[in-house]
């Protein structure tokens, strides 16, 4: 079988997208695993599958590159946002992921934003282990922990550069803690509206950049009091911009840009 693709970016989150409105969804563990492969696949940090929408313009099923299938993908959702609204020649799109109904919107600068709902906070939602408040856990470094459809666990750091993230990140991301893993963020504090931030990505590894992850990292940083409702995210392979007011959903804000076109065969 052959499967035409699209791959994009966004701040180095790079994505390929399969459009199969109309079509049977052939993608399966396996399949993913193969395309994720960097030398014998496309590579991705995700994959996102456009499928027909019932209550959306259409309705995406996501995967990580060993295969596993995630709820949601800040990254790719903007990608495929920024396809389909082309496509229709509008502004504004809906689209349909396992998160719920995530709105979206192109912003100034050919960038696209996206409402990525209101992150969960309590512990069996992110989910942990046993009952606490996820504010403070009880590992080394005292990290947050919140759930933006998929579990965060964000340590504040005084030095970014001195934290290994390939050395740290797998010990956390299947602590005990954590029955379902988790994305690992290490944030420096620059002010009270930038940070730096570093990403161990549940079954990823080191990524250049996570839309959902930069979410999680602002929502657990603004819960802790050190960041206003605004906040500029330096990733390794670029910037966005997270909005969240503490009550409702969670904006998130960038360019997205393609890459290739091209055909797999599977």
């Amino acid at each position: 079988m052959t499967l035409p693709f699209v791959k994009m970016h966004a701040h180095g989150d790079d994505f390929i997208i399969i459009d199969r409105r109309g079509q049977e969804d052939p993608i399966t563990a396996q399949v993913a695993r193969r395309l994720g492969d960097r030398h014998t696949g496309i590579g991705f940090n995700k994959l996102a599958v456009i499928l027909d929408g019932v209550d959306a313009a259409a309705r995406i099923k996501f995967w990580n590159p060993n295969g596993t299938p995630l709820q949601t993908c800040g990254s790719a959702t903007r990608g495929v946002a920024d396809r389909l609204m082309h496509e229709a020649g509008t502004d504004s799109i809906v689209l349909r992921t396992d998160r719920g109904l995530l709105t979206c919107v192109r912003a100034a600068g050919q960038q696209v934003a996206v409402d990525m709902g209101a992150p969960s906070l309590e512990w069996s939602s992110v989910p942990l282990a046993v009952a606490m408040q996820t504010l403070v856990l009880p590992i080394k470094g005292d990290p947050a922990a919140c759930s933006m459809g998929n579990p965060h666990c964000t340590f504040f750091v005084d030095d970014l550069a001195a934290i290994d993230v390939a050395a740290a990140g797998p010990a956390l991301e299947t602590h005990a803690l954590f029955p379902a893993r988790t994305n690992v963020h290490f944030v420096q504090v620059l002010d009270r509206a930038h940070i730096r931030l570093r990403i161990w990505e549940r079954g990823g590894g080191v990524p250049l950049g996570s839309g959902s992850c930069c979410c999680g990292a602002v929502v657990n940083g603004i819960r802790r009091g050190l960041l206003d409702d605004t906040v500029q995210v330096q990733c390794d392979g670029g910037t966005v911009t997270v909005q969240w007011d503490g009550q409702g959903g969670v904006v998130l804000t960038g360019s997205v840009q393609p890459i290739m076109q091209g055909t797999a065969y599977v």
